[in-house]
């Protein structure tokens, strides 16, 4: 019985999950963001959930058409996240992909390891 809950929760693992094993500092969170991709013409956004974040890097799912270097932007609700980032890594799966940013410049306190 032991052994078929294991399988269960390995395929129900997501692939931001799968990519936050790359950064052994990583934390589950859960913060809702607007993901802005920063770039010359019209700047494509997105609503999305941080899934991991590191002191330095936030890993999340999106749909956008991302690329390793992409500059982003992240902003929660509330202001206390204001942020540009770098992307990192990338994990494709169907439509949507596994992203790792790392934050362009230091974020004090935007999260905190008890």
């Amino acid at each position: 019985m032991a052994r078929e809950a294991s399988a269960a929760a390995r395929a129900r693992e997501t692939s931001t999950a799968k990519l936050a094993k790359f950064f052994p500092e990583a934390s589950p969170v859960r913060i809702p963001v607007r993901l802005t991709r920063v770039a010359e013409g019209n700047p494509l956004t997105e609503s999305t959930v941080i899934e991991f974040g590191t002191p330095h890097e936030v890993l999340f799912a999106s749909t956008l058409p991302l690329e390793f270097a992409d500059t982003l932007r992240l902003q929660n609700s509330d202001g206390t996240l204001d942020a540009e980032a770098s992307v990192v890594a990338l994990h494709n799966t169907g439509g949507r992909t596994a992203v790792a940013a790392r934050f362009t410049r230091e974020v004090a306190n935007w999260i905190v390891k008890l």
